[in-house]
């Protein structure tokens, strides 16, 4: 038993040791840091650079049989044309309603880079409350916006476009929808009061999990096949409420849609 503690104590201390190196690496861009196009500039690239491999791996399932037997609607294929609306959307958000929204949280809430990292567990727990919150919100959001016909054709229709997904439609989004999450996101972590790293942990993870559900396929390392007891949906949950629109409200998780009884049963691989 002492075994056991002192080898939890030497990881947490190995842990905070790393997150410090990490955390003063990070602060030493100051100046990138505090800058007002920061925020825009970490979120385009983050979600481009999550976007790319399954890009490439779109391109790659229409020759290469390996990669298209982990594609979840195997018949579907994104071709170019459907790909550059997409991103000519992407950066239009970024530079007309993005930038001035992140510059306004700029401009109120200024950064503070505190010295000390945050410890581990802390992370851990605040990331995961983040990510449970904002999974309860877009149900909510996301529910409300399909039951009531008038802010389905509205605000959240152009997001149905494809009925097959893949990783650019994503951020394919009406502005309101766009704003709404973004929203959820930037909230939690204030609400929380995290420390700026968990922050951008947090942001790194919701950002990735969404290219994730989006991205049409499901491999054996994908994260529902990772977190036991079907508590976390993932592609093959998100694709089928593309498919067929009446189920799988909660972006993430399953328990909302289990309560709510709105869960749709995907077949996965």
């Amino acid at each position: 038993h002492s075994c056991h503690l002192l080898a939890y104590y030497t990881f947490l201390s190995l842990a905070s040791f790393t997150l410090q190196l990490f955390w003063d690496f990070v602060k030493a861009k100051e100046q990138l840091l505090k800058s007002p196009y920061f925020p825009v500039l970490f979120s385009f690239t983050v979600y481009m650079t999550f976007c790319l491999p399954y890009i490439a791996l779109d391109f790659l399932s229409t020759k290469v049989p390996a990669v298209r037997k982990y594609k979840i609607q195997s018949l579907s294929y994104p071709t170019l044309g459907m790909m550059v609306p997409c991103m000519v959307q992407c950066v239009y958000h970024h530079v007309v309603f993005i930038f001035p929204a992140t510059l306004a949280h700029w401009y109120w809430r200024p950064v503070d880079l505190p010295v000390m990292a945050p410890e581990l567990p802390r992370v851990l727990l605040d990331v995961t409350v983040c990510l449970l919150l904002f999974d309860f919100q877009y149900f909510l959001w996301h529910l409300l916006h399909h039951k009531v016909p008038w802010l389905y054709k509205t605000f959240h229709k152009v997001h149905h476009k494809h009925v097959s997904t893949f990783a650019l439609t994503t951020q394919y989004l009406s502005v309101w929808e766009l704003l709404s999450l973004g929203f959820f996101a930037a909230i939690n972590p204030v609400l929380l009061n995290c420390h700026p790293l968990t922050e951008m942990i947090f942001f790194l993870v919701n950002i990735w999990l969404s290219v994730e559900d989006h991205s049409g396929y499901e491999f054996p390392w994908s994260t529902n096949r990772l977190m036991p007891f079907g508590l976390y949906g993932g592609a093959p949950h998100h694709d089928l409420h593309h498919l067929k629109f009446k189920c799988n409200y909660a972006p993430y998780f399953t328990h909302w849609d289990r309560l709510f009884g709105t869960l749709g049963r995907a077949h996965s691989q």
